[in-house]
């Protein structure tokens, strides 16, 4: 190794220690501040001595689930993101490429429309249910004749039934006022209302996705050569992109069932990191994975603060707070090729 590549390295794992010391203090921020007002005093001995109190109960029950799941979703959207974008080789992928999002949708709007249901808890497994099964049928409809599951194909299949399920929402929603009612609430996306029982339903399915993109990153490099390039090197392309939209199935449903349809963040995530690492996924994903979060976890603090008493829904505020970076980078060139 060169010692110009070594400086290269050093560099990028000062930054990504740095980074994780700023997701560390965004959780504390996140946990300590929100539309009630409390001393540090009082947050802390909400941990060392904790009690029925109102202040205590906000603490444990309201902020820690909610950062939790922001930590969790945040980092399950940014390697979504970085990894589809690699994938297809198309610097507009999003978690919502693949029908992923439409199919969480979907399943929610049924199971309340005609189950019922009404309680977050159920929702998040008939979400991850949706986001998977249509994810497959993407997978398979591109993997028809020739050629295989090509990126153009993963697209154009992941578009057209993005764009049946959406007519389908809308036609229930019209006909079920109650059932809209309902699934605004979920739709928009959002921290707030998560407990604990979310995170451990979804936390096994993030963290399977994340140990696979974290292994498929030099595969994905080689990918990066095209596929002439990369059967030439040896690699097995239809296993890595198995394997890749596995990881962007379980990632993706794991934080749509979590917090809803959240939008932007595994667009714009990875295109600020590769700015700074370049296109080698083995730091653009370990990168990805926690700057999303503290872009979540900052939207879902601006919220709160912002609307006091009241508090904005982080889903309105990823692309209010994101869309201006990525347009400054669009506009200085800094974006890199992927």
């Amino acid at each position: 190794m060169n010692p110009a590549h070594r400086g290269g390295a050093a560099l990028r794992g000062a930054a990504l220690v740095a980074a994780c010391a700023v997701l560390a203090l965004v959780c504390l921020l996140s946990v300590g501040l929100g539309a009630m007002q409390m001393s540090p005093a009082t947050v802390i001995s909400a941990f060392l001595t904790p009690d029925d109190s109102y202040s205590a109960l906000i603490v444990t029950s309201m902020r820690v689930p909610r950062t939790l799941v922001g930590l969790i979703a945040g980092a399950a959207l940014g390697a979504a993101g970085a990894l589809m974008q690699s994938m297809t080789r198309n610097p507009l992928a999003d978690p919502g490429l693949l029908g992923v999002n439409a199919g969480a949708a979907t399943a929610v709007v049924f199971a309340v429309a005609f189950l019922g249901l009404d309680d977050l808890i159920s929702y998040v497994w008939f979400s991850f249910a949706g986001a998977m099964a249509i994810s497959l049928l993407v997978y398979a409809i591109s993997t028809a004749g020739r050629g295989g599951a090509t990126p153009v194909r993963l697209a154009l299949a992941g578009t057209a039934i993005s764009v049946v399920l959406t007519s389908l929402i809308q036609a229930v929603l019209l006909i079920e006022p109650v059932t809209f009612d309902r699934y605004r609430f979920w739709a928009v996306g959002a921290l707030a209302g998560r407990d604990l029982s979310v995170v451990v339903q979804v936390l096994p399915f993030v963290l399977i996705g994340l140990v696979i993109a974290l292994l498929l990153a030099p595969s994905l490099n080689v990918l990066a050569l095209g596929d002439d390039g990369a059967r030439a090197l040896g690699l097995r392309i239809g296993r890595t992109r198995v394997l890749g939209a596995l990881a962007v199935t379980l990632l993706c449903g794991g934080a749509t069932a979590a917090a809803g349809p959240i939008a932007f963040v595994g667009l714009a995530v990875p295109h600020m990191v590769r700015s700074f690492t370049g296109p080698d996924q083995r730091w653009l994903l370990p990168f990805s994975m926690v700057t999303a979060p503290i872009l979540l976890l900052g939207a879902d603090l601006a919220g709160r603060l912002l609307a006091r008493p009241s508090e904005l829904e982080v889903g309105l505020l990823t692309a209010a707070l994101g869309a201006p970076v990525l347009m400054w980078l669009v506009r200085r060139r800094r974006i890199a090729q992927l």
